[in-house]
């Protein structure tokens, strides 16, 4: 969701006392009329999310029925009349074929945290919710990122192909032009230029991974120069370009470090699956996010937080925005938490009665505010997640009294302490909450973007305390946002003061300001991750434990060469900064304790807010020359092995059972000090191979210099032709990321130019849209044994775009919304494509083989239909090592929506070996 600024609706006059009355009693019938169908429920609506309930027994109408006129619902339907929810049931493949029965489309699943994120026809939710397993039914969770919008940013919305055609052409465009490159201003306001240049320091070693929409720019990103390699989770680079602009700035302070993404936008549980693959997939040591999920926990931390917490436990240091939600010192907080307190008002008719918001001794049951249409008002209270049995509702109302929105979930014992409505249009909105049953408890009132205002006589209440989720993890840096440079063009209320701006091209110090919207904590907490209570029996403001947020401050409205994030503000500017320098600090000081970098971080930031640490800017501002000079960072070398040639002292080309070779292996210093001591040892577990020397000196190797040394190798005559020869390697010198270990292997044996094709001789299979499950053909192989060269082709007699072609081997109408992935019986994978070719329909006739000249990312939508021999996006040659027979898939996954297409002609190539 963008990060828009707010604007104020008009403050009508204050009604006379006999309308004031007209309009609690109004309110009082409406919700009166909902609570009944609240007890009216059936088991299985029970299970249902209330705003489904609402849509179904309300009519198809986004408005409701005559007892409730203004009442909206926007629960929205496709165009195929499905909506999207989240099942939260154990996930298994009987589940997901009853699923399909239904009607369901089913678009990502996750069996950790037990979710299916499917689109359903309406009419199906209520047997889904009584299916045996099925804890829960919810509309589809909603998200959106850190980011605050400015004005001129603010472009008309693209559709899918537009903003395809548009990185093609900025592509194209740097390719041709080659400028220099933008550096964020956020770089020079933390002094991170000055600290690598004085410390020399690059972030070498380390491994920073960014979550966020997407990185639909990378390539345009990497032709001009701001972003090196990205290491990409397969099928996982969703759609936007805020994840394009965050590595963008962890590469402007931390060039040396590797780069990773994953989308968070599939789901809540995706999310919290792409965080953990992050870092037990792709060894990312850093990870940063910008991304909140309303469905996220106040009181404990959920799937998500539950996921940071896993990444921290195993050494991972984990960053997120803390949201710009707004504070109280500001004035723009749009959040209230407190104590439930009984108004004794009862506000509808079958249960209940309304909170109290006045802290006084008056009474106050509405609490007003001001929002954007489409905006969430949240409501959790102090239960466990999955097992609340307090039961409170939401509602929004109008000044005459009309309930224009209203959630009312059903809280026995199994359910989640959790509310949520969308802000309707209009004015003169006010929210409240009533107590259905249970206990008394916490409460927490969220307007997210927005904020509670005066509404004539009508007082408002806010509190601190808005950052929740997973960026509230106990180990995790929840990060403010203080302006880099200029300020924020953006005005979130008419009247509002001027909005601060940054030092550039000076530094930060103690006179900077925090950004007006960066939101406040502290954050209180009542349960441990598994539901312990950490204050048993006291679940009021006297319980549970507070925790500091945010933790620290860093850079936003900074300038990256991003289509759309020229400017780019919001926390989500200023958690890449605060990772990034944290990536410095690793790399000048390999291995040390994450503990140690929290305390380096937060002794050493800059008091910019209330004295000492508060609850807007968290320990104060970082500065990298500061944080670097406290751990005692220095240069380190990092030497590795690089990729050997081998030369048979026969003179062939191959290896041959029997031969000696020469295996010529650099190691090149990639690190940011001299390599000193430099030694490798090469080994093989290959029955009869030998390797002379074992072990060699390389000596030392300046920063970015390499030394070749010449080894040895002897194969027996007794080695089977195609069996490759793995080697190993152990690269040793003096500094703490010593020693690094690699692999390669040599293939023993010539390869025959003969090869046999083995095709999918199938009916066609339909790909899902946008859907993780993907459409998967098999291949089986038997007899072949030992392949020396692979390649895959997607077949087709008559190649042309026209949709729904039956003569292609894939036909689809957005060929750059698919991955496509060979995977061997081994269970070794390749990726031969990956979202490329844009709007262009269809591939026929095309071959992925590792020797052809030109890669696949390079084709363009004009070129469609795709055709031709082209590189795969991962080398195919590597899966090769093991034998052939068995049966190799190939998927294709579908990652966007609104496209859709079939597989229909696929063949496998496998060349052997000449035998002698």
């Amino acid at each position: 969701m963008a990060v828009v600024g707010l604007a104020t609706p008009a403050v009508a006059a204050p009604p006379r006392e006999d309308q004031q009355i007209s309009a609690e009693k109004r309110a009082a019938n409406q919700i009166a009329a909902l609570q009944a169908i609240k007890k009216s429920q059936s088991s299985a609506e029970a299970k249902v999310d209330s705003q489904l309930v609402l849509r179904q027994r309300l009519g198809g109408a986004r408005t409701a029925s005559a007892t409730v006129p203004l009442l909206r619902n926007d629960v929205d339907t496709n165009a195929k009349g499905k909506v999207s929810v989240d099942i939260r049931a154990r996930v298994s493949d009987g589940l997901l074929e009853t699923l399909a029965a239904k009607g369901a489309e089913v678009k990502v699943t996750s069996e950790r945290y037990g979710s299916i994120r499917a689109d359903v026809p309406l009419s199906a939710i209520n047997s889904i919710a009584a299916l045996p397993g099925v804890k829960r039914v919810e509309e589809a969770g909603g998200y959106m990122t850190a980011r605050e919008l400015s004005p001129d940013e603010n472009r008309e919305p693209e559709s899918k192909a537009e903003r395809d055609a548009r990185i093609e052409k900025e592509t194209r465009a740097a390719l041709a032009a080659r400028a220099g490159t933008l550096d964020s201003e956020g770089d020079r306001a933390h002094n991170a230029d000055t600290a690598r240049a004085e410390v020399g320091v690059t972030g070498i070693g380390v491994k920073i991974c960014a979550l966020s929409d997407g990185v639909s720019s990378l390539a345009a990103s990497q032709a001009r120069g701001e972003l090196p390699a990205v290491d990409v989770l397969p099928g996982e680079a969703g759609s936007g370009d805020e994840g394009t602009a965050m590595l963008e700035i962890i590469h402007d302070v931390a060039p040396g470090a590797e780069l990773g993404f994953a989308t968070a936008f599939r789901s809540d549980a995706s999310f919290a699956d792409n965080i953990r693959k992050l870092r037990f997939d792709a060894g990312c040591d850093i990870i940063v996010d910008d991304i909140i999920y309303f469905k996220e926990a106040r009181f404990q931390d959920w799937i998500i937080a539950q996921a940071v917490n896993d990444v921290i436990a195993d050494g991972a240091l984990y960053f997120s925005s803390a949201g710009n939600e707004g504070n109280t010192v500001d004035g723009t907080a749009g959040h209230w938490e407190g104590d439930y307190v009984n108004s004794g008002q009862v506000i509808g008719k079958m249960a209940g009665y309304a909170h109290d918001f006045d802290p006084g001794p008056g009474t106050q049951v509405l609490d007003p505010f001001t929002a954007a249409a489409g905006r969430p008002v949240i409501l959790n209270w102090a239960d466990p997640v999955g097992a609340s049995a307090n039961d409170y509702d939401l509602y929004v109302v109008n000044s005459s009294g009309n309930v224009v929105a209203a959630s009312q979930n059903y809280q026995t014992g199994t359910q989640d302490a959790y509310e949520r409505v969308d802000v309707p249009a209009g004015s003169n909105l006010r929210v409240a909450v009533v107590k259905f049953s249970g206990a008394d408890r916490y409460l927490s009132v969220t307007v997210l973007r927005g904020r509670f205002v005066d509404q004539g006589t009508l007082k408002a209440f806010a509190t601190p305390g808005v950052s929740w989720g997973h960026s509230a993890a106990r180990g995790a840096f929840s990060t403010a946002a203080a302006p880099a440079a200029v300020a924020w063009s953006g005005v979130l209320v008419p009247g509002d003061p001027a909005n601060p701006a940054g030092p550039y091209p000076g530094t930060y110090d103690s006179n900077s300001r925090l950004e007006r919207f960066s939101s406040d904590g502290p954050r209180r907490v009542f349960f441990e991750a598994d539901g312990t209570p950490i204050t048993p029996g006291d679940f009021s403001s006297t319980g549970g434990e507070v925790r500091q947020k945010p933790d620290i401050t860093a850079a936003d409205g900074v300038v990256t060469s991003v289509s759309g994030f020229t400017r780019f503000y919001g926390t989500s500017a200023a958690a890449p900064h605060a990772a990034a320098i944290a990536g410095l600090v690793l790399s000048g000081n390999p291995g040390i304790d994450p503990a140690e970098v929290r305390e380096a971080l937060t002794r050493t930031a800059i008091d910019i807010a209330e004295p000492g640490v508060d609850g807007r800017s968290g320990h104060g501002v970082l500065l990298a020359d500061r944080v670097l000079a406290y751990t005692g960072a220095s240069p380190q070398p990092l030497a590795v092995a690089e990729t050997p040639k081998v030369t048979p002292e026969s003179g062939s080309e191959y290896l041959q059972p029997g031969d000696t070779a020469t295996v010529s292996l650099p190691v090149t210093n990639i690190g940011d000090g001299t390599a000193v001591s430099t030694s490798v040892v090469l080994t093989t577990s290959a029955p009869g191979v030998t390797v002379t020397p074992r072990a060699q000196s390389y000596g030392t190797i300046p920063r970015g210099e390499t030394v070749v040394k010449d080894y040895t190798i002897t194969v027996p005559a007794t080695h089977e032709v195609g069996v490759p020869i793995q080697f190993a390697t152990r690269v040793t010198f003096a500094g703490v990321f010593s020693p690094r270990t690699a692999t390669f292997s040599v293939g023993v044996g010539q390869p025959s130019d003969e090869s046999v094709t083995f095709a999918y001789s199938g009916a066609p299979v339909a790909i899902p849209d946008n859907s993780t499950l993907g459409a998967t053909v098999r291949i089986p192989v038997s007899g072949f044994g030992r392949a020396s060269r692979i390649s895959l082709s997607v077949d087709g007699t008559t190649c042309s775009t026209q949709e729904g072609a039956t003569t292609v081997g894939i036909d689809h109408t957005y060929v750059g919304d698919l991955v496509g992935t060979l995977t061997a019986p081994s269970g070794q994978t390749a990726t031969l494509f990956s979202r490329n070719g844009s709007s262009g329909n269809n591939m026929c006739q095309v071959v992925f083989d590792d020797a052809a000249a030109n890669p696949f990312s390079s084709v363009t939508s004009g070129t469609a239909p795709f055709t031709g021999a082209w590189r795969p996006a991962t080398a195919i040659d590597a899966l090769t090592g093991a034998p052939a027979d068995g049966t190799w898939t190939f998927t294709v996954q579908d990652a966007a929506g609104a496209d859709t297409g079939s597989l229909r002609g696929i063949s496998l190539h496998l060349n052997g070996y000449v035998r002698p």
